[in-house]
């Protein structure tokens, strides 16, 4: 399970609680930046690289049993870099409201107003607006401005059959693209959308029901 920006693995403590109750096993990631451990070293701040390899390590070190990867907004982003590296190993890619590479208009980050500074400089956590964190408080940490802005590298698979892919929309504040998102991806035959509305921070506001969706959703080329 791989956090949107300004939040580490932490944002999933409920959810991974109530999945391994039922016998999945669930690895909530911190990415490298908002780790509370912390800054990142100025001359080499983190950025999609350094996610998309973290997570792409974690999956070489398993047992060899293809995971789903879980990305939510920012997360988005690493799950589908991480797919295109390792994507006959995995079974199934969730985007928990987030951003879905090849979606025209849509770009992971900031404002270019919140995005002003050097890459080494840390992009402050929202004190309003969609993701509704605290400054300062154990749900949000500064998040590496370097990791918003480099575009995401895809390659392209080996002929193998992709993974699963679905499409949690939570709704979500004024001028959000995740709406227009959701109804793009509607008209995606490979990919299944669910909608919980609970807003952009589905695992913190509505815990129970993400678990529920996690729980039943089918390994690839399994049926609805």
């Amino acid at each position: 399970m791989v956090p949107g920006g300004w939040q580490g693995g932490w944002a999933f403590g409920s959810v991974a609680v109530e999945l391994n109750r039922a016998g999945h096993q669930v690895e909530a990631v911190t990415l490298a930046g908002p780790a509370p451990d912390g800054p990142a070293a100025v001359d080499r701040p983190p950025n999609l690289d350094t996610h998309i390899d973290q997570v792409a390590e974690i999956i070489e070190q398993g047992d060899g049993t293809p995971p789903a990867l879980c990305g939510h907004s920012y997360g988005g982003m690493v799950i589908a870099g991480v797919a295109g590296r390792a994507g006959p190993r995995l079974d199934h890619l969730v985007f928990i409201d987030a951003y879905v590479p090849g979606r025209r208009g849509i770009r992971a980050g900031p404002s270019p107003a919140t995005a002003s500074g050097s890459r080494s400089s840390p992009v402050p956590a929202p004190t309003a607006g969609g993701s509704r964190s605290r400054t300062g408080s154990t749900l949000a940490r500064p998040h590496p401005l370097a990791s918003f802005i480099q575009p995401v590298r895809l390659r392209h698979g080996s002929g193998h059959a992709p993974p699963a892919r679905t499409f949690i929309s939570g709704g979500a504040w004024p001028d959000s693209p995740f709406p227009s998102l959701t109804e793009w991806l509607r008209d995606d035959p490979a990919r299944r959308v669910h909608e919980l509305p609970a807003g952009h921070n589905i695992a913190r506001r509505d815990p129970h029901g993400l678990a529920a969706i996690l729980r039943t959703l089918p390994p690839a080329g399994g049926k609805p």
